[in-house]
């Protein structure tokens, strides 16, 4: 199992459309490929019993034609043997004188050719026919009176050595086949061999011997009635080596070598041919047909072509509904994915639709809750808003505008009835500067009222310090207007003239800059006072902390709050964000 886990896990691909890729085509090609390659050995298997079983049947029914042919040629052996007139012919010629010898040639022949042209016999493959006296004296029909390769001084000698003789000797009267012409005539010829036995001997005395040569064109009458591919042959074993009978050429290189009928058919199959065999009992001769295989496949190669083809085009379109089937499945699942990806980048509308189906539910449900979640966000970020609202108008609270108006405005006109221009402008500036941070209980103010506040409170801070502070301001015209979060701009300078110029020997200089960056509002809050030397302690004072995190809170995690500072060279405080107006 674990040798099987760990083969599996380096095939496992990271996409889901990969393994279901991957798992379609183990499913579908293989079992087509295979399915495929048993058809064709089934189909293979089947042709080839089925030639089989098709060729012994038509080598059966050949042999039996032969029987019939063989049967007509034993039938003209009986007659010309039990003719009474030829048999005489025999006896006499043994006192016959050379004169009556050649007239008895002349009456021998004449005989044989009433036999053959008597309408019992059909004598159309007898291609010669020879009658062999005690002393071999040659009487034939349709060839010389001869007896062929044998007809020399030494003929009896000669004749009683061959083996067609001895085995027609030793056949006592039974009619032999041999495969090939006795007398050595022709090559396209056979011969049977039958003795003659004196009926009048009670021991049958041999008084000559009838030869009959066929033609092997025969066989070309035996075997036409099969059509089929490949080759017939006649083959005699009955003398060790395999001698061919028909086809006269031969059609194929047989192996010799290989010894008896059996081995040389075994030969054969080896080399690729399928053989059947049927024995004539007529003969003793076997009848063959021979096909090679490649040839009697093709029809079979054809069929695996076409299952190879089918079996191709099937595992294709497997293939493509796979690609197909695995896309519906798996294009959600990667939405779904684009989504999660896209959500934790920031973004929270999201407009794909899914398929009523259970990945489709899975992404509608997202869309639900990241949509839910955005409003739980919205809704703590205003509560945290009324929060700090509640708690700057409890503040506000404690605090009586009017009393602190009429206190202040007494306080300018007692310092004018003394002529003390300074006091009477901190206590103008202070009314001023209190006015414009309650705003009238509005959270949001236009960018040229904060421009005021800041000038009324560096008013106040250079009476105090006797003007050691220059203030600069540098705002587009295009944005005074604007509403912006009150008391955002202010506190930087504030918290600018405190830890940066209020520590720092000599003069100091503030500049507020303020511009319009594509959809952001930038304001930028510039000293050359002593700097931070550790950035740390800007997260732990209350002004700065304070500003950031009501920025943040009210204009969302698009705007920005950013410090830079070197130690005795000045302190940058830049913030920027999306204004819009409050909502009610």
């Amino acid at each position: 199992m674990k040798w099987a886990s760990r083969l599996l896990s380096r095939f496992r691909f990271r996409k889901v459309r990969s393994r279901f890729l991957l798992a379609m085509i183990l499913l579908s090609v293989p079992p087509l490929f295979l399915l495929g390659y048993i058809s064709f050995n089934i189909a293979k298997d089947t042709l080839t019993l089925n030639n089989t079983q098709t060729n012994n049947d038509h080598l059966e029914t050949s042999s039996e034609v032969a029987d019939l042919l063989f049967r007509n040629i034993l039938n003209l052996n009986r007659s010309i043997v039990l003719n009474d007139e030829i048999r005489n012919d025999l006896r006499d010629s043994e006192v016959n004188s050379s004169v009556q010898q050649n007239e008895m040639n002349a009456t021998t022949s004449n005989r044989l050719q009433r036999v053959i042209n008597s309408d019992s016999y059909d004598s159309r493959y007898v291609d010669s026919l020879c009658v062999l006296d005690l002393y071999y004296q040659t009487y034939c029909l349709r060839k010389s009176d001869d007896a062929g390769v044998y007809e020399t001084p030494t003929k009896k000698q000669d004749i009683e050595g061959s083996n067609w003789y001895k085995e027609a000797v030793a056949a006592k009267g039974r009619v032999v086949f041999f495969s090939y012409n006795v007398l050595g005539d022709t090559s396209n010829t056979f011969s049977t061999v039958k003795l003659f036995r004196d009926s009048g001997d009670p021991k049958g005395r041999p008084i000559g011997l009838l030869i009959v040569n066929l033609s092997k064109s025969m066989f070309g009458s035996v075997f036409s009635g099969s059509n089929n591919n490949g080759m017939f042959m006649a083959v005699d074993s009955s003398q060790g080596a395999l001698e061919v009978v028909y086809p006269e050429g031969n059609a194929i290189d047989l192996p010799r070598t290989a010894g008896s009928l059996s081995a040389t058919v075994n030969k054969l199959r080896d080399q690729g041919y399928l053989v059947s065999e049927y024995r004539n009992q007529t003969t003793g001769w076997t009848l063959l047909h021979l096909i090679q295989k490649k040839e009697l496949l093709k029809q079979s190669n054809r069929i695996g072509t076409a299952t190879t083809l089918i079996a191709s085009l099937i595992a294709l379109v497997a293939l493509l509904l796979s690609v197909i089937i695995s896309g519906t499945i798996t294009k959600p699942l990667i939405q779904i994915k684009k989504m999660m990806v896209d959500w934790n980048k920031g973004k929270r509308e999201f407009d794909g639709k899914f398929s009523r189906d259970e990945v489709g539910t899975i992404g509608e449900t997202f869309k639900r809750i990241s949509s839910e979640n955005e409003e739980l966000a919205e809704r703590l970020i205003h509560s945290e808003l009324k929060e700090r609202e509640a708690e700057l108008r409890a503040l506000q609270a404690q605090i009586k505008p009017h009393f602190l108006y009429n206190t202040l405005d007494s306080i300018y006109w007692m310092a004018r009835l003394q002529k003390n221009q300074e006091a009477a402008q901190m206590a103008l500036s202070l009314s001023e500067s209190f006015k414009l941070s309650l705003n009238k209980g509005k959270e949001t103010i236009p960018v040229y009222k904060e421009l005021q506040h800041i000038e009324h409170y560096m008013t106040i801070q250079n009476i105090r310090y006797n003007n050691r502070f220059t203030y600069r301001a540098d705002i587009d015209e295009s944005i005074m207007g604007i509403e912006i979060l009150k008391l955002i701009v202010q506190p930087l300078v504030e918290n600018a003239i405190y830890h940066g110029l209020e520590p720092k020997v000599g003069e100091g200089k503030i500049e507020v800059s303020g511009r319009k960056d594509g959809d952001y509002l930038v304001f930028v809050v510039e000293d050359d006072g002593v700097g931070i030397e550790d950035m740390a302690v800007t997260r732990q004072g209350y002004g700065l902390a304070n500003v950031r995190e009501r920025i943040e809170l009210y204009y969302g995690a698009t705007s920005f709050f950013r410090i830079t500072s070197d130690a005795g060279t000045g302190t940058k405080v830049e913030v920027g964000f999306k204004p819009y107006r409050e909502e009610a």
